[in-house]
Formats: C-alpha cells, sequence, structure tokens
C-alpha cells in the first residue's frame, strides 16, 4: 500500500460514504499517477460528484484511505497542488477575463504578469479584456480552465470539462490536457461525452450505484466485457450471394453484409474473409465502442 501511495498522484483505497443510510460510495479504490489521464464514467447518482468532493477535502469519507499528491485531502499541502473546474463555472459578470484571472493570481501568490499567458492558452487572448457578462458558456468555461491551470497543479478535476464548448474548442481543450499530462499533471475528468473519451484517456473508470464495476485502458476493459465484434463486408457487384453461402449468418443492410463474432472468433472470421477478397471491395472491423463498454459494466451491475 506504501508503495502505491509513494508512485500515484492520488490514491484512494477502499473509500465508503454513506449520506443518512444510503450508501454513496460503497468500498471504491482508484489510482491516478502523474501524466496519467483518466476518465471516471457513471450515470447521473452514480457517485461522482460525491467522489470528487472528497478528493477536494469538501466531505470527508467515513471510512478508506485517501490520499491526494501525498496529503490528506483537503490541508494545505493537498490545495496547493490541485486544481478544480466545476461543470458551470460562474464569475462576476463586470469583470474581463484578464482581470479575473490576476485576481486569482494574486490569491494564488502567482506572478499576475502571467494572466495573459493562461489566457491565451486557452484561447481567449482576443477577449481578455472585455467583460465576462458578455462572454458565451464555452467562454466562461475557458476561463474557468485558465483559472484551473494557475500555479502548475499537480493534480486536474475537472466535471464535466468541455460543457458549453463548440467542437473545435473541444479538439483544442483535449489537445492541452495531452500537453499538460506530458508535463507530468495527473488528471481526473467525469464526462458524459464518452465519445469525447475514448481516444484521448489512459484510463476509464465505471461507477454504476456507488461501486467501482471496471476499471482499464479502453482494450483491456473491451476484453473484459467480451462483446462482439462487428465486420461490414463491401461485396463487388455481383458476389453478395457467394458471400452469404460463406457466411449464411451474415445480414444484409443497406447494401453491406453484416455478421458479428466474438472475440476469440475474430482472427478466425478474418482468416475466411481473405479467402473471399476477390470478392470484397472492402472490409469493416468495428470493435465495441465505449458506449457499448459502458452499458454493460453499467447493466451487469444492475442500474
Amino acid at each position: 500500500m506504501k508503495d502505491r501511495l509513494m508512485t500515484s498522484t492520488l490514491m484512494i483505497s477502499h473509500l465508503t460514504k454513506t449520506f443518512e443510510g444510503v450508501k454513496a460510495l460503497t468500498d471504491v479504490s482508484l489510482s491516478v499517477a502523474s501524466g496519467e489521464r483518466v476518465a471516471l464514467l457513471g450515470h447521473n447518482g452514480a457517485g461522482k460528484s460525491t467522489l470528487m468532493k472528497v478528493i477536494l477535502g469538501l466531505i470527508s469519507a467515513d471510512h478508506g484511505e485517501v490520499s491526494v499528491c501525498g496529503a490528506a485531502p483537503g490541508n494545505a499541502a493537498a490545495r496547493e497542488h490541485v486544481a478544480y473546474l466545476p461543470e458551470n463555472a460562474a464569475f462576476h459578470p463586470a469583470l474581463t477575463g484578464l482581470e479575473q484571472i490576476t485576481y486569482y493570481m494574486r490569491l494564488r501568490n502567482e506572478a499576475a504578469s502571467g494572466a495573459m499567458d493562461l489566457l491565451d492558452r486557452v484561447g481567449l487572448a482576443h477577449a481578455a479584456k472585455r467583460r465576462i457578462g458578455t462572454y458565451s458558456k464555452g467562454m466562461r468555461q475557458r476561463v474557468g480552465l485558465a483559472q484551473a491551470l494557475i500555479g502548475h497543479p499537480r493534480l486536474l478535476v475537472l466535471d464535466e470539462p468541455t460543457s458549453g464548448l463548440d467542437p473545435v474548442s473541444r479538439r483544442d481543450f483535449y489537445a492541452l490536457l495531452d500537453g499538460l499530462a506530458a508535463d507530468g499533471a495527473a488528471i481526473l475528468l467525469s464526462s458524459h461525452a464518452l465519445t469525447e473519451v475514448e481516444a484521448r484517456t489512459d484510463k476509464l473508470l465505471i461507477l454504476s450505484g456507488g461501486k467501482m464495476v471496471a476499471e482499464g485502458s479502453l482494450p483491456e476493459l473491451r476484453r473484459e466485457a467480451a462483446l462482439p465484434v462487428s465486420m461490414q463486408l463491401h461485396a463487388i457487384n455481383g458476389y453478395d450471394t457467394d458471400i452469404m453461402k460463406a457466411f449464411p449468418a451474415a445480414i444484409r443492410a443497406n447494401g453491406v453484409l453484416q455478421l458479428a463474432c466474438s472475440q476469440d472468433e475474430k482472427l478466425a472470421t478474418l482468416a475466411r474473409i481473405s479467402k473471399l477478397h476477390s470478392k470484397l471491395a472492402d472490409v469493416e472491423v468495428i470493435p465495441p465502442s465505449l458506449e457499448d463498454i459502458y452499458s454493460h459494466f453499467s447493466r451487469r451491475d444492475g442500474q
């Protein structure tokens, strides 16, 4: 246990939290290492917000151990190295973006001269001297991200961070997270946008009913879920019948032959398909998506 605490920026072991007899979290364990991007997934009421509040030191756990940057959550040593971005960031509408970030930098005893650089990093340099009251929701969210970056935090806790961002801003946001992780920051983000996090995180955590029902990389969870692999066969004109004979379980839909196989059968199925290569224009292999995997583990827990 001690060795794991030393190597993880965030370490939680057997955490339990109860509110008026109702267990919000039950025996939850997880870790986030330096440079690791971890997505926390779960339905509303799964326990994500409670978990984040414990990490931030806003509420205490009933049982279990929590280490945040080597310290207890909420104490001065932990707060110095942790940044938090809520889903709906709110700021004084009369202040400009530059004034707001300058104010927060002074609160953190950071040089206010770096405020414009932070706004530039989140794509707000052009609006730095406009009042926040004129900003869109996405722009306010970027002010919140700039605030979260003050002081080079070792752990970023982000709750639905791309809420209100347009597709280009979302892409830029994840590129920024990639850079922060490359510099050693540990990142824990909660999101309902499964397609976004599918390719931009190193590890996935799935909470359901206050319990950690799955943890691992996307390939690891695919293997554990053992969901079928889909394949789409595009036959050259006139050869549909031949391919249907070879794969009688295939279904014809919109001019494409669709079939499914287990993970263990994937290579053997592809080998059979390769024998028909002269009759095929294309083959698409579609592995289970994160949404499929998320649904699998959530339903397995009865949620």
